[in-house]
């Protein structure tokens, strides 16, 4: 287990804090001062390193990379790239390393930023979004709820990783509400199908791989590993009704349309390098395009908190990367199978992580059981599904000896449903 790299920035030598030397993850934010650039967190700071490419103290091409509020053209710049700006970050932050910022106090208060002045922004253009559905306590879950405990997992799901296209467009930021969504749903208590607010929307904790290599072919698992720039907190927010009467035959649609909610900074591959194991052992060997070459998923502890308005947060939920049962570099090689192109800054969501027990679901769904067994949240609040109002936060860690690797939260607040969108005035 690597150990805590020290920085000149005190306040990134804490165990508490997500953002040590270690981490150094990619942001965008904005201040009432400055307009959205390109940041790197570091403690209770932020580097405005669109400053310090601009002032040459960074630079690792012979063109600017930070001087757009998105990271997609370090992503394009390749993996060498990648590798010579963190370098370069590590010595400008580095304690007893290069001094030209750390010396400099005029220039340290230009380009170090109060994280809690800031507002923080989508860190990337995301391309595409493709959600994936690889955690099987999850898919055995729901697997019963719908088909019974003797046949959970449909025929191929311990063959590939299962997924859907989904819509960039609906990807928001950490801190963004969410709007109930309206749909056409259809339940026993009536003989047709009626148009309202969601009743059952749910929250799915998820991790999100970042594609930094674009490819226009088939790869390979390893080809794959190497074309991830980095991961973010992912919740995939699921109307659990409108899902049910929509997707047969063809799979989820405006149910998983609303919202999907990532965290702020998006962490590197580099970062989580020393956290790295195994996927679960195979009940069914897979296919040869899909065998893992060497450990591919990550430690990372994760949790869902839920908040009612004007109470008190409960933990709903506390699992970890390592449940999944098809990696993120295994999901971005199958989906380039059939010659998909794969672009800078595509988005690949993991699905729902869920563990063996059930204070590790990752979902409300699995968590009251379909909505038969409320959740008790204390007070005398309970949910089954989530209610106007409720905060959602997911969180996760990768603990190393004396420091952590966070993400950043990935929050969002349920707000109630427009007014109807087909009614008419008189």
């Amino acid at each position: 287990m690597s150990k805590l790299i020290r920085s000149w920035v005190e306040s990134a030598n804490s165990h508490e804090t997500p953002f040590p030397l270690n981490n150094l993850p990619y942001g965008v934010f904005s201040t009432k001062d400055l307009d959205a650039r390109c940041g790197v967190a570091i403690g209770d700071l932020i580097l405005d390193v669109s400053t310090l490419e601009a002032k040459g103290l960074i630079k690792a091409t012979t063109f600017p990379l930070c001087q757009e509020a998105r990271w997609n053209s370090l992503m394009e710049a390749g993996s060498q790239v990648w590798s010579k700006f963190r370098m370069r970050l590590v010595e400008l932050l580095i304690e007893g390393g290069e001094t030209s910022l750390s010396a400099n106090r005029h220039l340290r208060e230009q380009v170090l930023i109060d994280a809690d002045k800031a507002r923080l922004h989508l860190p990337l253009k995301v391309a595409e979004y493709t959600d994936f559905y690889s955690g099987k306590h999850h898919a055995t879950n729901v697997g019963t709820l719908l088909r019974g405990p003797e046949n959970p997992l449909p025929p191929n799901w311990l063959h590939l990783p299962i997924g859907y296209n989904g819509r960039s467009s609906s990807v928001v930021v950490s801190g963004t509400d969410v709007q109930r969504p309206w749909g056409q749903l259809k339940s026993p208590e009536f003989d047709t199908p009626i148009f309202t607010p969601s009743r059952r929307f749910d929250i799915e904790l998820e991790m999100g791989a970042i594609v930094g290599t674009a490819s226009s072919g088939p790869i390979t698992v390893a080809e794959a590993d190497d074309n991830i720039f980095g991961y973010v907190l992912l919740n995939d927010w699921s109307a659990r009704d409108i899902q049910a009467w929509e997707y047969h035959p063809l799979g989820p649609f405006q149910a998983k349309a609303t919202a999907t909610s990532i965290s702020p900074w998006i962490v590197t591959k580099a970062a989580l390098e020393p956290f790295r194991t195994s996927t679960p052992e195979r009940e069914k060997d897979l296919l040869p395009h899909l065998v893992e070459p060497k450990p591919l998923l990550y430690n990372v502890a994760l949790e869902v908190e839920l908040k009612p308005e004007g109470s008190v947060a409960t933990t709903l939920s506390a699992t970890n990367m390592d449940q999944l049962y098809f990696s993120s570099a295994q999901q971005l090689a199958h989906h380039t199978t059939s010659g998909c192109p794969m672009s800078v800054g595509d988005l690949l969501g993991t699905g729902t992580i869920s563990g063996p027990t059930k204070n590790e679901r990752g979902s409300l769904l699995e968590l009251s059981w379909g909505g038969k067994e409320p959740i008790d949240l204390g007070n005398g609040i309970s949910r089954t599904f989530v209610e106007d109002g409720d905060t959602l936060t997911l969180r996760g860690n990768a603990l190393g000896e004396g420091y952590r690797i966070g993400f950043g939260d990935c929050a969002g607040k349920v707000v109630a449903a427009a007014s109807d969108p087909y009614k008419r005035k008189s």
